[in-house]
């Protein structure tokens, strides 16, 4: 199949977007992967910083040290001879989670005025859409397959995730009608076929399932796993949701206070044909290896 050329535009004076694909697909994540890390090779003067997301990037640029024409010409040649990269070396990393936990619960219950179903809780409503039997078989298939971390942003080190089943298996359910004003700090939130961890407190419109005790974006950098970053997750990163029950998520937050708390984190090879060719056995090697002690 002959792929499709990114098209491009300029945001006011100093950032150039690219346009890799209309539909997200790990294809498209790994395509533009694969040119984002060619420009960073290249170490452009002017190149203030590159943005990877879900089917698209974004390039920050001084435009008196670069003129924009001619970055935007030097991509487009970049995207012609890049070879797509379509195997990394990468971390799978398992993420504990409190699903149905009571902070979560407590917040969604003040703003079902903004909810598609007023009478349902957030799991409640994705489970029944999603038609699963009930909300431990949504969960059940929420924690079945690993996620792909697609992009950070929106706030600082909140990951969006996509889950590595097939195309008519994606959980998928809407954002709020209306967005919150407040969502409890690591969030397990959805919306649409997307997973993500809200970093900080704050607003937001994404369903809520659950609370994960670990920190994944801290300044002080307290945890061993923060100490290269206060930004936990990167792109390319690969997430296994662990269901907790309340006793261990109580003893995780014990140790998150007492600096002794840590995430299974194992480096793994991730080749996308392979995937692509088998997914479940990929998936079943990946579970492998971070069960590996």
């Amino acid at each position: 199949m002959q792929t499709q050329p990114i098209r491009y535009s300029f945001g006011g004076d100093e950032h150039l977007f690219a346009e890799v694909s209309e539909a997200m697909s790990l294809e498209a994540f790994f395509r533009g992967m694969s040119i984002t890390r060619a420009i960073e090779e290249l170490a452009l003067p002017g190149v203030l910083d590159i943005c990877l997301a879900n089917a698209s990037f974004q390039v920050r640029f001084n435009p008196d040290v670069i003129e924009p024409q001619a970055l935007l010409e030097t991509v487009r040649e970049i995207e012609q001879s890049a070879t797509a990269g379509r195997k990394i070396e990468t971390r799978i990393i398992e993420i504990p989670v409190l699903y149905n936990d009571p902070w979560t619960h407590e917040t969604l219950m003040r703003f079902r005025d903004r909810h598609q179903d007023p009478s349902a809780t957030d799991l409640e409503y994705a489970a029944r859409i999603n038609n699963y039997a009930d909300v431990q078989a949504f969960i059940d298939a929420h924690t079945a397959s690993p996620w792909f971390v697609s992009m950070v942003g929106f706030v600082v080190g909140l990951p969006f995730m996509y889950q590595m089943v097939e195309q008519e298996k994606q959980l998928e359910v809407p954002k709020y009608l209306r967005p919150r004003t407040d969502t409890p700090k690591q969030t397990l939130g959805h919306g649409g076929c997307f997973a993500c961890i809200y970093s900080v407190k704050g607003a937001g419109g994404y369903q809520m399932f659950g609370v994960t005790p670990a920190p994944i974006y801290d300044p002080q950098q307290g945890l061993d796993y923060l100490q290269d970053s206060i930004v936990f997750f990167r792109p390319g990163d690969i997430v296994q949701f662990k269901a907790l029950e309340r006793t261990e998520y109580d003893q995780a937050l014990a140790e998150v206070e007492a600096g002794t708390f840590t995430l299974r984190t194992r480096q793994v090879s991730f080749d996308l044909d392979e995937y692509l060719q088998d997914p479940h056995g990929c998936k079943k090697r990946l579970q492998e290896v971070l069960n590996v002690d």
